[in-house]
């Protein structure tokens, strides 16, 4: 059930224009300049885009699973979520879902058009 932090760089690589990137000592995936993903050092959680509106009522949802980002970050569309606590289907949901923030809009839809293959 639970995801490990290589499952989540696995999935992210296959992204479309997504590159990995090492800041700091920790795992971040970017479309162009924007970071929509972050792996703790740890690797056992995982920041990833996700709208402002929504996250607190997520949390307040789910308290076991998500996290307010810390107070450096609650200005960007940011959410933390344990890995522990999700499986492969959420992960892939999370990650597509923060990667389509920034993602031109014909990508995503050639992406997507190719899933349902």
């Amino acid at each position: 059930m639970a995801v490990t932090a290589d499952e989540v760089r696995a999935h992210a690589r296959t992204l479309p224009r997504s590159s990995e990137a090492f800041v700091r000592g920790l795992v971040k995936f970017r479309v162009g300049r924007i970071v929509y993903l972050s792996l703790s050092r740890d690797g056992t959680t995982m920041g990833f885009g996700f709208p402002k509106a929504w996250r607190q009522a997520q949390v307040d949802a789910e308290p076991e699973k998500f996290s307010l980002p810390g107070e450096g970050d609650m200005r960007y569309h940011w959410l933390h979520v344990k890995l522990a606590a999700i499986d492969a289907d959420e992960m892939r949901e999370l990650v597509e879902g923060a990667w389509a923030m920034c993602a031109p809009d014909f990508v995503i839809e050639e992406y997507r058009a190719s899933q349902e293959r």
